[in-house]
């Protein structure tokens, strides 16, 4: 591969989280009417289990290459990602959808992009370069634009909060998905989708939800094993490729996926001050996509267990083994130069 061109896998599989997790806004807003959002969030998430298990089972009797298996130590990043990622977030995104439409949420949902990347730069040891960061500036001043001017899409301060705070706990929990995003992700899509789901359908028919008709039950469980349960699956396989933060940049075009299907659903037309907010979003966007990072790099002993190939990093077999495989192994160590991003090799310190 060469300096500039990029990781096309973990590209394909953040745009195509993006896409399936963008179609989700106007069609969580339909079903919203006849559930609430604690019902709703868990319905989605258990929906996410069952195509999430369906999909573990499908790779399992297809004799899929083995993943590396989740460990005691990653208990806790699994927790954070539940509590956040799949119970606190999607309540307040589905709180903000209440009080403002489906498009202003649909594009507030840049924030998670700048979000994920500045956490990750600050608490996960993550590179982003000059142009990583106008490009952010960017996105958050189009966010901003759209926010301070709610009302032209029917809505209020109060919903967009509500969604803003729910990127702030998705950014999280894109994180704390970074740490184990080696591990098997269709195991810890399967048990964040669960201890969310199961922990917000208690806390729905304690607050006294009702059960609504079947076709609407049906209608949110498949909504969710697909822009939720699939979705992620991508999303953790893209943040194995490319880390939290450049994964961030591809996931930033699901507001856009989410915007152009609320204008078709609700009939609805952006103003002049939601277009240009749109216009630097994606402005920021495409610096993001084209940042770039090479340098020579020292990598230090380690000692890990994931899925992998042999290559300049994986050259521990003295004879040929089927591949890709899983098993733990032992990195000497090395200094290189390539262009690379902070994958689970490369989390390197930088002056």
């Amino acid at each position: 591969m060469s300096e500039r061109s990029p990781n096309f896998a973990g590209a394909a599989f953040g745009l195509g989280a993006a896409a399936l997790f963008g179609a989700s806004a106007p069609f969580a807003k339909l079903l919203l009417v006849r559930t609430g959002p604690l019902l709703l969030t868990a319905m989605l998430y258990l929906g996410a289990a069952a195509g999430l298990y369906t999909i573990k089972m499908i790779g399992t009797r297809a004799g899929a290459f083995r993943e590396a298996r989740l460990r005691r130590s990653d208990l806790w990043p699994l927790a954070g990602m539940a509590a956040l990622g799949g119970m606190l977030g999607p309540l307040l995104m589905l709180l903000g959808l209440q009080r403002i439409s489906a498009l202003a949420a649909s594009l507030l949902l840049n924030f998670e992009a700048p979000f994920t990347a500045a956490l990750a730069v600050l608490f996960f040891h993550e590179h982003l370069g000059r142009r990583g960061v106008y490009a952010m500036f960017a996105i958050v001043a189009g966010a901003a634009l759209l926010a301070w001017r709610p009302g032209a899409l029917g809505g209020d301060w109060v919903g967009a909060l509500a969604v803003i705070g729910a990127c702030l706990c998705w950014g999280f929990d894109n994180n704390l998905t970074q740490l184990v995003s080696t591990r098997d992700p269709a195991a810890i899509a399967v048990i964040k989708a669960l201890g969310a789901g199961g922990c917000m359908l208690a806390a729905a028919l304690a607050a006294g939800s009702a059960i609504p008709p079947l076709r609407i039950v049906s209608g949110a469980l498949l909504l969710g094993a697909v822009s939720y349960g699939l979705s992620l699956y991508l999303a953790i396989r893209a943040m194995r490729a490319l880390g939290a933060a450049r994964e961030a940049a591809y996931f930033a075009t699901a507001p856009f996926i989410g915007a152009a299907l609320s204008m078709a659903v609700f009939v609805q037309l952006p103003r002049m001050g939601e277009l240009i907010a749109a216009a630097l979003m994606a402005a920021g966007i495409l610096l993001l996509l084209r940042e770039q990072h090479c340098h020579t790099h020292v990598h230090a002993e380690l000692v890990h267990d994931h899925l992998h190939v042999h290559d300049e990093h994986h050259a521990h077999h003295d004879a040929p083994v089927p591949e890709p495989h899983s098993h733990l192994h032992r990195h000497a160590p090395l200094t290189h130069e390539h262009a690379h991003a902070p994958d689970a090799h490369h989390r390197h310190a930088h002056s």
